[in-house]
């Protein structure tokens, strides 16, 4: 590894560490709430919570910002729920505001990744075409940021999900299993993206046993 990268990813260990330990000893008991709300889908939990950002927004909470767009997103497409996508489009238009105010402080390679999610929720919401540069970005994150499992598993939704000739599952699933293990760490002890990674990897299994 290049001494540049070492530098990259010795600063997002060190960061997400400090962040982690904030919240553990401020927040500990919203963090519970938030992982035990996802595993129990009651989204009207993180709802509430992602609204209450705006006088306290960090690089903590934006994570969960992420996730409500893509609930809110993925909701509004359903057949019965068109009334929801202006309610979508406005938390992804507020999700990229922060994304872009949190720019310098965010953890090595989020910044390209959290930026590359808001080019996948404007296209799905018909407010842009950028899937190519979307998908640029998201590799680059794993490049700045080779050892974070949230990068990693961001990169494997963003293979899971395009069609062909981007998308491709197998080399989802790698990209799933290399985060895997980096989860077990227990920073991410109440980590959604943990459970969702290990959820993309059995459907990952699934479908490949189909083909």
């Amino acid at each position: 590894m290049r001494s540049t990268d070492t530098h990259f990813a010795s600063r997002a260990r060190q960061v997400i560490a400090a962040l982690c330990i904030s919240i553990s000893l401020s927040a500990q008991v919203t963090d519970r709430d938030l992982f035990d709300a996802y595993l129990n889908e009651d989204m009207s939990v993180w709802k509430a919570y992602v609204d209450s950002f705006d006088s306290r927004l960090s690089t903590f909470d934006i994570i969960y910002e992420y996730g409500y767009c893509g609930f809110i997103v993925a909701e509004s497409k359903k057949e019965g729920k068109e009334a929801l996508m202006p309610e979508a489009k406005r938390y992804v238009a507020r999700f990229r505001e922060h994304v872009e105010a949190l720019k310098d402080s965010l953890p090595v390679g989020h910044y390209e990744m959290y930026s590359s999610a808001v080019l996948v929720y404007e296209l799905r919401t018909k407010q842009s075409v950028h899937p190519i540069k979307s998908m640029s970005l998201a590799k680059k994150a794993t490049e700045l940021a080779p050892d974070d499992p949230i990068v990693l598993s961001y990169y494997g939704t963003c293979l899971f999900y395009a069609p062909a000739p981007f998308g491709d599952k197998r080399k989802a699933l790698s990209w799933f299993e290399q985060a895997q293990p980096l989860f077990q760490d227990t920073l991410y002890r109440y980590s959604w993206m943990r459970e969702a990674n290990q959820m993309y990897i059995n459907q990952c299994h699934e479908k490949l046993k189909k083909h």
